[in-house]
């Protein structure tokens, strides 16, 4: 019988990393106390009840049974282009706009739309994982820019530089970053994007979790503000986080206008539309619940300074960069690899991490602790379990 054929560019990816670590989690007893997950970034708490209530509203509506605009529900637009203008106090437009399938879509979207296969994409490393295994699914080179742990994970123009070639179509980053919680500082992003408009490539932001900056932090970057971003930056968001609600699939991307029309074509193809019933919620909740979402602003900082806590406590292990949603944590297992070490949590402490090795070569002395995941007696009973492993696991 003849085997069947599959691409060879999705058959040498790697496996989806969230299930491999919560399959560890399953031979773990309870030794300790209960399953502490802190491996996929969920929020930690529950959505507003006015969100799902008007997410079952809008889902009972026979209008919501059919096709929507592929660019995205025109409320939820001019809703996520105000908010974009108020976070950078510039002018975006509804037509600069287009909502996806989650940020991940976003992503993917945005690369059919620029790159082709043989193109070249560079991600900072480390990368988040799914940015990787898209490009390469998709026959696009991924190349890394290295960050120097000594610099917090935070990718250096220079290096950048060094890396671009003709091939080279896009620099995607992820600010606050994932994995490593690194806030990348409203100035490197200005460097990085005169090196990208000087090259003539794209400047792909991805801003999932920049709800979760420290309160009064102020904008992220200036970026907007430029007369000539429309030419060179597009940006990438997740509903997901900040209105918890990551099943319901949105996201956003912030381009100029001939990005969004070449980018509708993709997702004409990939999708149509995204899920109309939550864009029309998710467009009433952007002005409504800014109240509830400032709240859980705070609520995550907090649980940042529980981990700053926790972590000088625990014997071994050390804080390399934390951010608005991850710790990427130094771990104390001589001679283990990063995924043995996160086997060995998982399956005899309840511990679920991710491997510092899922986010690129040479990280192996890593693991990402997704900590807004847990609540602080969940942070603090994760303090109690690591001073009872110890340095020498």
């Amino acid at each position: 019988m003849t085997e069947p054929h599959f691409s060879p560019l999705v058959t040498t990816m790697a496996p989806p990393p969230v299930p491999v670590v919560k399959g560890w989690a399953e031979a773990y007893g309870g030794a300790h106390g209960p399953l502490i997950d802190l491996s996929q970034a969920v929020p930690g708490y529950a959505p507003h009840p006015d969100i799902l209530r008007w997410l079952g509203e809008k889902a009972a509506s026979p209008d919501m049974a059919g096709y929507g605009d592929i660019e995205g529900e025109p409320e939820l637009r001019a809703a996520y282009a105000a908010e974009v203008g108020a976070v950078y106090g510039a002018a975006v437009s509804r037509a600069e706009t287009h909502i996806t399938a989650g940020c991940n879509q976003a992503f993917i979207a945005a690369i059919i739309a620029i790159a082709a296969p043989g193109d070249r994409v560079l991600l900072s490393h480390p990368y988040y994982f799914n940015h990787r295994t898209s490009l390469e699914m998709l026959g696009v080179e991924p190349a890394m820019v290295a960050c120097d742990p000594c610099n917090g994970f935070v990718p250096e123009p220079e290096a950048v530089r060094a890396a671009i070639t003709p091939k080279t179509r896009a620099l995607a980053l992820v600010t606050p970053n994932n994995p490593t919680g690194a806030v990348y500082p409203p100035r490197m992003l200005d460097a990085m994007f005169d090196l990208c408009a000087e090259h003539g490539i794209r400047l792909i932001v991805d801003e999932t979790y920049r709800d979760f900056l420290a309160e009064g932090a102020g904008p992220p970057h200036d970026l907007l503000a430029r007369k000539d971003w429309r030419d060179t930056l597009i940006g990438l968001y997740s509903f997901s986080k900040s209105l918890c609600i990551p099943g319901h699939r949105l996201g956003a991307i912030t381009a100029g206008e001939e990005t969004v029309r070449q980018i509708a074509k993709v997702m004409d193809n990939l999708q149509i539309c995204a899920p109309r019933a939550a864009q029309l919620a998710v467009a009433r909740a952007l002005p409504a619940l800014d109240a509830w979402r400032l709240d859980n602003r705070r609520q995550i900082a907090r649980r940042a300074a529980a981990m700053h806590a926790t972590m000088a406590q625990a014997p071994g292990f050390r804080i390399a960069a934390l951010g608005a949603y991850f710790a990427f944590v130094g771990h104390p297992f001589a001679g283990l690899s990063s995924v043995e070490a996160a086997r060995r949590l998982a399956e005899d402490n309840g511990v679920v991490t991710i491997p510092g090795a899922f986010f690129g070569d040479g990280l192996d002395a890593y693991l990402r602790i997704a900590f807004a995941n847990a609540d602080i007696e969940e942070i603090d009973a994760l303090g109690t379990r690591l001073k009872g492993i110890g340095p020498a696991g």
